[in-house]
């Protein structure tokens, strides 16, 4: 009997020549990541339980993502406590104002991630990084203490479901509306503590972004994490990033999967999450009676150039309809900086849109475009729950950058094609 590309990696990182689902095991790490508002809680772990080392200080990483810049005097505090940290114990890899980005996409951008590795990260959305073909999870912080001190995690194994992508998206549709299609289909709890693998000839048409903005939101549909077969494309997205040896770890063909799923990505419309779970799917052509308040185009999911150069092609020469507030979110510097010099900044002000330094922000409902009673939103984001962006009353609808940046223009919720 197989094994999975998951069941791979955690063998090797825990020295054994196989593992079984459901077996535990404690694995060797290749980076524990915290932010601004996980890591306070891991430092103070760290404290009580004695440690005063860290097993490799280039093997850390702390992004001061989620209110930072800094929104109030309790933000402004456990920064402080994480730079003092990060200080005390030389991490290498720690971002702040002027450095940082958020996380999930800073992480793969600054080549800490590659191919084979075993990841973990007190924050939910680690899993991202399955999109490189590594085995990436989120933990709670006091795992991410011991993790930081040991460089080690125990796991159950997980057995996995597979993903046949075959044929290719249509125009204005991408990998938001692929992953959202997935977990409109077996529901937020279809992958619970399971490995999601993509593989399949569809595979191939899907850019990095694509599948970067899926093994993101693996944790939607209750995944322990998503992975994607490493290709010809995540070669060459690592070539210039990750400067260390890495492995990529294939499937066997006798692997074993609790389901199976083919997926013709050619069938797959521009699709929208209703409230108030990522399941609650529909074609977006099917919501233009919505009309939405704000409209929120960035987070770890969907702030990457890409997803800018998406609502800037949009947008151009248009202006956000009077009833909407739209805010963009470049997900890094490089990215901020790469919007600046294509010229998107200008399209995006013209357009009459408000443009954040990278943050998380709104997603968390944190700041930046906090939601009053009963307002609604469309965003890039990756969670819909009740009170997820600010007032319990208020509502969200999760989309692709193309429905977003439509929709920004319509007044209500739009399919891309039919504007």
């Amino acid at each position: 009997m197989g094994m999975t590309m998951t069941q791979k990696i955690l063998a090797a990182h825990a020295g054994l020549d196989k593992v079984e689902a459901g077996q535990l095991i404690m694995a060797k790490l290749d980076l524990v990541l915290g932010n601004d508002i996980t890591s306070p809680v891991a430092i103070n772990e760290f404290g009580k339980n004695g440690f005063d080392k860290v097993f490799d200080n280039t093997k850390i990483a702390m992004v001061m993502d989620h209110f930072v810049p800094n929104k109030d005097i309790k933000a402004a505090q456990q920064t402080k406590q994480c730079r003092t940290f990060a200080g005390k114990y030389s991490i290498t890899n720690y971002y702040d104002v002027g450095q940082m980005g958020i996380e999930h996409a800073l992480i793969p951008e600054k080549g800490l991630a590659a191919p084979g590795d075993c990841i973990i990260g007190a924050d939910s959305h680690t899993c991202t990084y399955g999109a490189l073909g590594a085995f990436s999870t989120g933990i709670g912080s006091t795992d991410m203490a011991a993790g930081m001190a040991t460089g080690q995690c125990w796991f159950k194994v997980p057995s996995a479901i597979k993903f046949t992508l075959t044929g290719e998206l249509k125009p204005n549709v991408s990998g938001k509306d692929v992953i959202l299609y997935i977990i409109g289909k077996i529901g937020v709890d279809g992958a619970l503590y399971r490995s999601m693998e993509f593989t399949g000839s569809g595979l191939h048409t899907l850019s990095m972004d694509d599948r970067l903005t899926m093994a993101n939101m693996a944790i939607e549909a209750g995944a322990k994490n998503g992975i994607f077969e490493v290709d010809d494309k995540t070669l060459e997205y690592v070539k210039d990033r990750v400067n260390r040896e890495f492995t990529v770890y294939k499937a066997d063909d006798d692997a074993v999967y609790d389901e199976e799923y083919v997926i013709n990505l050619s069938e797959i419309p521009s699709t929208v999450a209703c409230p108030h779970l990522p399941e609650n799917t529909v074609p977006a052509s099917e919501l233009s009676d919505i009309i939405p308040d704000q409209v929120v185009i960035g987070s770890c999911t969907n702030g990457r150039i890409s997803d800018m150069e998406k609502a800037a092609k949009i947008l151009k020469g248009r202006h956000v309809a009077k009833n909407i507030r739209c805010i963009i979110i470049p997900a890094t510097q490089a990215v901020y900086k790469e919007c600046i010099k294509k010229g998107y900044m200008d399209i995006f002000i013209d357009a009459g849109c408000a443009v954040s330094t990278p943050t998380c922000g709104p997603c968390l409902g944190g700041y930046m475009g906090i939601l009053a009673d009963d307002e609604i939103a469309v965003a890039t984001t990756n969670r819909n729950f009740v009170g997820r962006m600010g007032a319990k009353s208020s509502k969200i609808y999760l989309a692709s950058p193309e429905v977003a940046a439509t929709t920004a223009i319509a007044g209500h919720i739009a399919d891309p094609s039919e504007v």
